[in-house]
């Protein structure tokens, strides 16, 4: 069984707990998901099965997309809903939805980020978060994330009751590594507030959307109604950013045993690029431009598909 399977992790799991509870169910030992999500945020999660686990670092490395609810006026340790609160400030009511649309759109783009302490971000051998439980402030790198797209979803501000603080809800497209509620932080920032990221839903992740995804409930449904295959998707499917280099018969089996060679003609758009066998449609590799050997290419990644009977 090869594919992947975009997997809806609900509030409380851990990323590993659901690749630990697709294990059990499949009884499959080759199964890994593509990058984490912390306990309390909900969202997509693509779990690669079989094969597929070959390509779990392009799904992570692919843009991702995120609804979260910024809340202004309260600034807690972790940046997000769980930690201990360091900092309150009343949010005035002059505030005003206009006033957060300018502030969004400066945020859009290649920018600066500095990784939160709590994070799993390494300085010195140690992760952010070993540092900061031992309540050590540490300098932390800054790094260049690019925000694709950054929407205000909320048509008014949510006033908590006593007024003191003001909520609202984004959606944002960013490349790997960004961090929504350093992001959230920032904004509240930019607005003249403390701020932190009050709850967060992955919508997308790579070619992956929320329609698509099954739950642990729908897929134990799925195992006893022996429907697995019926929701995987291929790793052909996951490949779509991907441009492809159509090849004949005759040399498919260069291919497969992932032989270095020169560059073709119609050279494809994309570095690396998807090699397909032009009359059956099978995805063989993954090829990139060689490194060292100029006008020439080599294998990416290699897919071997079992032979027709």
């Amino acid at each position: 069984m090869d594919g992947i399977l975009p997997l809806w992790k609900e509030p409380g799991l851990t990323s590993h707990d659901c690749v630990f509870k697709v294990r059990k169910l499949l009884k499959m030992k080759k199964v890994g998901h593509t990058g984490t999500l912390d306990p309390q945020v909900d969202g997509i999660l693509p779990i690669c099965i079989g094969q597929a686990t070959k390509i779990s670092s392009i799904i992570m490395e692919s843009p991702k997309v995120y609804e979260a609810e910024i809340t202004l006026g309260i600034a807690t340790e972790t940046e997000d809903q769980e930690g201990q609160i360091i900092k309150k400030e009343k949010v005035s009511d002059t505030l005003t939805i206009d006033d957060i649309v300018q502030t969004l759109s400066e945020f859009e783009g290649e920018i600066e980020q500095t990784p939160p302490m709590y994070s799993a971000v390494k300085v010195k051998g140690k992760k952010l978060y070993e540092y900061a439980r031992m309540g050590v402030e540490v300098e932390r790198p800054q790094r260049s994330i690019t925000i694709h797209h950054l929407k205000l979803l909320s048509e008014s501000i949510d006033w908590s009751q006593d007024h003191s603080t003001a909520s609202f809800r984004i959606r944002v497209k960013c490349s790997k590594g960004t961090y929504i509620r350093t992001l959230c932080v920032d904004i509240g920032s930019a607005l003249g507030y403390p701020a932190h990221m009050s709850q967060l839903t992955r919508t997308e992740s790579g070619t992956f959307r929320q329609t698509q995804s099954l739950t642990i409930e729908d897929l134990k449904k799925a195992v006893l109604e022996d429907k697995i295959e019926e929701n995987l998707y291929s790793i052909d499917f996951a490949l779509q950013k991907f441009d492809t280099l159509y090849i004949s018969e005759q040399d498919v089996s260069r291919y497969k045993h992932g032989q270095v060679l020169p560059l073709p003609e119609n050279m494809p758009s994309t570095d690396p690029f998807r090699i397909k066998a032009e009359t059956t449609n099978e995805l063989i590799a993954l090829y990139q431009i060689h490194p060292s050997k100029k006008d020439f290419m080599k294998p990416y990644k290699m897919f071997q598909v079992p032979a027709q009977t």
